[in-house]
């Protein structure tokens, strides 16, 4: 039986663009190794965002690995949560955590803080802890903007409503305020806590040394996508016995393979932004597959780049991603009987900035398919291929042979 692999290019697809002269910045871009999956194989698009459900990327990731978010989703905090082994106890309500640039005047400028380095975004974390960690919260580190808040007690929910921040650049923190999204004592609480939290830290990051003289200083927390301890059906359970590993830089995309028991392979230089350790990730790759029925190959940089709004650094991104992740790993798998498919988790806009439930475009070559007219693995041709329009686990159990 074949094995399979699939390139998840986070947040590539977007939309026919006036300055690319009516092309998207995929169809714009050089991307020879992606087209010659479409060429040789078959396309088709995905839904990877079902109405209902936040249009973030775990939602989109569960989807595309066949989790189905629609019945399965736990939230961002708690996924984050089990990729960096944080044990969380039954009560316990985790967040993603951002630090962010809003200005004096109450704007979201930057939901990454200028995508603070690691090291100053530790420190402060680290200084956050100390200074407000107590029985009833702990702030906890991950990569660069992306860190945690844990609420500890029976007297906190995960019934908030919240504002992702990488949506909402432009907007005013009154336009974006946490809300109770049930009438129990313990969402009324949590928002209340949370408002009096955001308000302390605030004033502790104006005084930081850390944040003197940045032109996007981490003025504030963002805590947002709270949720209990997650539980997902193991891989190899839900896919009759196969292995699969995942290879990715964000703890988001290795939560959701440590939830789901797969192999989550660490690459040293993995940072989830332009400056990725690309060979590394594509040599991890090639080596997975000798052990591995199924490789989850995710870069995160395309879906930055585009939430910056830099075009310029997209199309940088994309080619990036062709020559330095999907060309190494086709030619040191000529010979061998897998599957490929290249696929973004959702559209990232480049003129808004970010994600929208539009399908995504699909291309798939293999034993599991035949071939199409398709010669260009793009938005706008991957809807006439004869894969047609997919959702829930069709594409999983397409690669590996399942019905």
């Amino acid at each position: 039986m074949a094995k399979s692999l699939i390139f998840l290019a986070d947040g590539m697809a977007d939309h026919n663009l006036d300055q690319l002269g009516g092309k998207t910045p995929l169809e714009a871009a050089s991307t020879p190794a992606m087209d010659s999956i479409a060429a040789n194989g078959c396309c088709g698009t995905f839904l990877t965002l079902p109405e209902g459900l936040p249009t973030s990327s775990d939602v989109a990731n569960m989807s595309v690995l066949g989790f189905y978010p629609e019945k399965n989703y736990p939230g961002r905090g708690p996924i984050e949560a089990v990729s960096q082994g944080v044990e969380l106890a039954p009560d316990d309500v985790a967040w993603r955590c951002n630090l962010v640039t809003i200005s004096p005047d109450g704007i979201m400028e930057d939901y990454s803080a200028g995508h603070i380095d690691n090291e100053v975004s530790r420190q402060l974390i680290d200084d956050l802890q100390q200074e407000f960690g107590c029985s009833a919260l702990t702030f906890i580190n991950g990569v660069s903007y992306r860190n945690l808040l844990v609420l500890h007690g029976k007297e906190f929910s995960d019934k908030v409503n919240y504002h992702k921040p990488d949506s909402s650049h432009g907007s005013h923190i009154s336009d974006l305020q946490w809300t109770p999204a049930d009438d129990s004592h313990e969402a009324a609480f949590t928002v209340k806590f949370l408002n009096d939290l955001f308000k302390r830290t605030a004033e502790f990051l104006a005084k930081h040394p850390l944040n003197k003289g940045k032109s996007s200083p981490a003025s504030h927390i963002w805590p947002w996508s709270p949720g209990h301890k997650p539980a997902l059906t193991p891989f190899s359970e839900r896919y009759s016995g196969k292995t699969g590993a995942i290879i990715s830089a964000v703890d988001v995309i290795k939560g959701l393979g440590k939830c789901a028991e797969m192999d989550v392979i660490e690459v040293p230089g993995a940072t989830g932004y332009i400056d990725t350790n690309y060979a590394g990730k594509a040599e991890a790759a090639i080596k997975a597959l000798q052990k591995h029925d199924f490789i989850y190959l995710h870069v995160e940089a395309i879906d930055e780049c585009s939430h910056e709004g830099n075009l310029e650094l997209k199309l940088k991104a994309i080619e990036d991603f062709d020559a330095k992740i999907v060309a190494p790993v086709l030619a040191a798998c000529k010979d061998m009987d897998i599957n490929f498919a290249v696929m973004p988790d959702h559209p990232v806009p480049i003129e808004l900035r970010k994600h929208t439930r539009t399908p995504v475009p699909v291309a798939i070559m293999g034993p599991a398919v035949g071939t199409d007219e398709i010669k260009t693995y793009s938005e706008n041709l991957a809807p006439q291929g004869t894969l047609g329009f997919m959702k829930g686990d069709e594409i999983m159990k397409l690669l590996m042979g399942l019905k």
